[in-house]
């Protein structure tokens, strides 16, 4: 008799106030300040809090962040480096409704679904924003 085990991949993600969320999105914020730190590198889905803030994309995930490092600042500050939007770095998703959670938490892997361009800099990204992402701003 054979046993098969299907291992379902898991990403981990991070909830984060729906207005730095964009900032993160639009390439413009590549640190993440928490007070606590983790041993996690790689790939972190950016997933908007519920709280409707103008600007934001509350309750959405719409980005991949690559946590590459990690440096202390103080005693008990820490700042979460994340690589820039490009090829083996940071990616835009197709925007995945999410409940977040506190802390690190874990997302099915197959739910997240690449954008057709990697981020902001990519010809096509205003087009594909407008399109996809405007019409889920607050």
């Amino acid at each position: 008799v054979a046993f098969f085990f299907f291992l379902r991949q898991i990403m981990k993600a991070l909830s984060i106030q729906s207005d730095y969320v964009m900032d993160i999105f639009k390439g413009t914020k590549t640190i993440e300040y928490r007070s606590w730190s983790t041993n996690y590198r790689g790939d972190l889905l950016i997933c908007g809090t519920a709280k409707k803030i103008h600007g934001g994309v509350p309750g959405y995930a719409t980005c991949v962040a690559k946590i590459v490092g990690i440096e202390q600042y103080g005693e008990r500050d820490y700042g979460w480096q994340l690589a820039p939007f490009g090829p083996n770095g940071s990616y835009w998703i197709n925007p995945l409704p999410v409940k977040g959670q506190l802390g690190l938490f874990n997302v099915d892997d197959q739910l997240i679904v690449p954008a057709p361009i990697t981020g902001p800099n990519d010809p096509g990204a205003e087009r594909w924003f407008n399109q996809v992402i405007a019409p889920l701003v607050y």
